[in-house]
């Protein structure tokens, strides 16, 4: 079973049931029945149109749970206009499902979950993780903006920002975490810088391809993770970071700064030194002073941290994050780092050690904790 083409998929159907008449949390109901029926039958019996197979199962299951329940009845004359068999529509609905999602009737946080969720195809804890909650709060506050839309009409899409936070927490998962959506991210900015001529758009374009350039270098051949400063630069991408400069050159000319745009000034920092050591630190710290200036996030100012470490030196470093929560995702890994780079072997393999038991995934806890391993080794 190939689940990638199922993840493909998905959108489409999803909007062809929404355009029939569907209600949204209905129609993502009956398309994730469509999906467990298609992982049990393709295997044995695989369909040569699988897009067309799941509309007309999908649509078939929407209908289902229609007639089950009384009080949508009136639903029923629907079953007239079930989709002729044949090759399906091949147009691609995956963005217009992000804008619909973002629904003027929901919070833009609602609208962002749920859109990850439904298009985007994370799991409520990959949510969560993005969003510094519960899992259990994020289930809750997904289930919430499904019963908000639920009837509602998509007739009236969402605005930019929301799609552009949407496209950013999809692109952040596919690059760093269990599912890989970050080429696909990069697909749908693309499609929407090309219609809406707006600075932040082609920020957030420009800070995927800046971050995408430098994919072939963060791991080595076993997995391992290689952090930045270790990274072989020979390998990245130069064509996408020269077309990443570039749209960011462009956006930043028009004097209409967003954070998009700032953290893709911060990577393009980071592409232009031809080795690490020539990394222009002062330059990165201003970006996330403007960066924090816009965002006022505790996680930008946790990286600031770090580059305030690089620039000015570890205890300066650790000073800034004094001020913080020591509750932030990788806090323990940062205040290792700075620890080590201020020759405090003791503290950072046990902070490493720490950062490790507390690591978003499985290549990021293996890497800390061979990092607590060596620092443990030269004691």
């Amino acid at each position: 079973m190939d689940d990638a083409l199922l993840r493909s998929l998905t959108p489409g159907v999803l909007g062809i049931l929404v355009r029939r008449g569907a209600d949204f949390a209905a129609a993502e109901d009956a398309v994730q029945d469509a999906l467990v029926d298609a992982v049990r039958v393709w295997p044995a019996d695989p369909p040569q149109d699988p897009k067309g197979w799941l509309i007309t199962v999908a649509w078939r299951r929407f209908l289902d749970a229609t007639r089950a329940d009384a009080a949508r009845r009136r639903r029923e004359d629907l079953v007239d206009e079930e989709p002729a068999p044949g090759p399906a529509p091949g147009a691609d609905d995956t963005l217009q499902l992000y804008f619909l999602c973002a629904h003027p009737s929901l919070t833009p946080s609602s609208a962002v979950a749920l859109t990850l969720r439904a298009v985007g195809g994370l799991t409520t804890r990959q949510i969560a993780q993005a969003y510094l909650v519960p899992e259990a709060t994020m289930a809750q506050r997904i289930s919430r903006a499904k019963r908000t839309v639920s009837g509602v009409r998509f007739d009236q899409p969402g605005d930019v920002a929301t799609v552009l936070r949407v496209l950013y927490l999809v692109f952040n998962e596919g690059y760093s975490g269990d599912v890989d959506l970050a080429a696909e991210a990069i697909r749908l900015t693309r499609q929407l810088a090309a219609v809406i001529d707006h600075p932040e758009v082609a920020g957030l374009l420009a800070l995927m391809l800046l971050h995408h350039a430098r994919r072939a270098s963060r791991t080595a051949p076993d997995g391992t993770l290689v952090p930045l400063a270790e990274q072989d630069r020979s390998r990245w991408d130069t064509g996408a970071i020269a077309e990443g400069v570039t749209i960011l050159q462009a956006a930043l000319a028009r004097d209409r700064l967003g954070e998009f745009q700032a953290q893709a000034a911060i990577a393009a920092l980071h592409a232009d030194a031809p080795v690490a050591e020539e990394t222009d630190w002062v330059q990165i710290v201003e970006w996330y002073d403007e960066l924090a200036r816009l965002t006022d996030s505790p996680v930008v100012r946790l990286n600031r941290a770090v580059a305030v470490g690089e620039a000015d030196g570890p205890r300066a470093g650790l000073a800034e994050l004094a001020a913080l929560d020591d509750a932030l995702p990788r806090y323990a890994a940062v205040a290792a780092y700075l620890h080590e780079r201020d020759g405090d072997l003791a503290t950072a393999a046990r902070l490493y050690a720490e950062a490790a038991r507390k690591a978003l995934n499985l290549a990021e806890r293996d890497h800390l904790t061979r990092q607590a391993a060596r620092l443990n080794s030269r004691r």
